[in-house]
């Protein structure tokens, strides 16, 4: 055995860098290798390739994977890493590393030559219904994303193996069902089933383009959303077409609500606060956005006192009346807004508008809330319903709509279902 090597692959949006290195055969291609270490626990951690100007988060990581290279051994035990990234610009690709790197959606890697293993070793780290099912940290556009990597990497595989379409079909299914408080999830699991063949390497074409296009739609909402901001903008919870706006925005003063039990709302202010810090040591001038962050109860009493001008949430979905299901905290906040007279929008991608009126929440863990003895009840909803008075606008990739807008859209979205009987 040749020993463990640890394989980090560096997510941004759906694709994964690979790599060639100058002493490897010419058309052989590997993921980047990272460091891997043992705390006093004797847990293994890994060691970024990445220096410190690069973004990068570890998402997950899995067990050694043996791989061999010959009939009855194991040549090379491969550890894998799954990290998040900020950018595709990253320091490892720019110092002579490698004699190539690609971004490409992982199931590119059963196209090519590559290292042994390193398929098996993505998918032991790749996106799953359980991971989707369970995801409470991030936002409908990011679950998504998850939802349709995890359709396009079964497809590939059953596509690969010879499985038929049947283990697909019952994916798309229970990716359906995972989150019924997102229906961005159904929409586009639907739009692939529906637009696929009846084979598993159809529906992972079709889900391979809808990751690209999903990736497309966040990016032109959120410059939609930026040109509508004010110069005092208030949000909550963690949103990350929301935070894309406001960079590319830059108001004065951004005030963000904390979004407990969770404190969603504590890291999208900080990412704010340092992307900012960034610019000012980059260019060397003070930009003059000022980032506050509340106590979820001040913000009925921020809006009514004219600080702010544009209430700017996101949507995990929208209903076909036009009202909006977003973070608990989100209706106060778009009433109260209202109110006072200001502009209160949602920004999502189109996909995130749903048939129905119906609204099944989510709830979150009793204990976020209460960890004491008393024998009482906690109700910790996830998310809740804005009335249509209360919103302006919903912004998307394709525009802005009112609320009175929103029913032919959701109608259509309603025929992708029909892949499913």
């Amino acid at each position: 055995m040749n020993g463990e090597i640890a394989v980090g692959f560096f997510r941004h949006g759906t694709e994964v860098p690979i790599v060639r290195h100058e002493d490897a055969p010419p058309v052989r291609w590997d993921a980047v290798s990272v460091r891997s270490t043992a705390d006093g626990r004797d847990r293994r951690r890994p060691v970024s390739a990445l220096d410190d100007t690069d973004a990068a988060t570890l998402v997950r990581s899995a067990d050694p994977i043996d791989v061999g290279t010959t009939a009855g051994s194991a040549d090379r035990t491969i550890r894998p890493y799954l990290f998040e990234c900020d950018t595709r610009e990253l320091s490892l690709f720019s110092d002579g590393s490698f004699a190539a790197h690609a971004w490409v959606q992982p199931p590119a890697l059963l196209d090519r030559e590559t290292a042994p293993g390193l398929w098996e070793a993505y998918l032991a780290v790749a996106p799953s219904i359980p991971t989707v099912r369970e995801d409470t940290d991030h936002g409908a556009s990011y679950v998504s994303l998850r939802a349709l990597e995890t359709l396009r990497d079964r497809a590939a595989a059953a596509a690969a193996t010879g499985e038929g379409y049947d283990s697909v079909a019952t994916t798309a299914r229970e990716l359906c069902r995972a989150r019924p408080s997102m229906g961005v999830v159904r929409t586009r699991i639907d739009r692939v089933m529906a637009e696929a063949d009846s084979d598993p390497g159809s529906v992972r074409d079709r889900a391979m383009k809808a990751c690209a296009a999903a990736v497309r739609a966040d990016e032109a909402a959120a410059e939609r959303a930026a040109s509508r901001l004010g110069d005092r903008v208030f949000t909550l919870s963690r949103s990350g077409t929301v935070r894309s706006a406001l960079e590319a925005a830059g108001p004065d003063a951004v005030f963000v609500a904390e979004s407990r039990p969770a404190r969603e709302g504590v890291g999208i202010a900080e990412r704010l606060a340092e992307t900012e810090a960034e610019t000012e040591t980059e260019t060397g001038n003070e930009t003059g956005t000022d980032v506050t962050l509340l106590v979820d109860a001040a913000i009925e009493g921020l809006l009514a006192d004219g600080t702010v001008d544009t209430v700017l949430v996101g949507a995990d979905t929208v209903l076909e009346d036009g009202s909006v299901i977003n973070k608990v905290g989100s209706r106060t906040a778009m009433r109260a807004g209202t109110a006072a007279g200001i502009d209160c929008y949602a920004v999502c991608s189109r996909d995130k508008i749903v048939p129905g009126t119906e609204f099944d929440p989510e709830f979150g863990p009793a204990a976020a809330v209460y960890g004491g003895e008393a024998d009482l009840a906690v109700y910790n909803p996830t998310f809740e319903r804005v009335p249509p008075p209360a919103v302006s606008g919903i912004v998307t990739e394709d525009g802005v709509y009112g609320p009175d807008e929103i029913g032919p859209i959701a109608r259509e979205h309603a025929l992708y279902r029909r892949w499913d009987g």
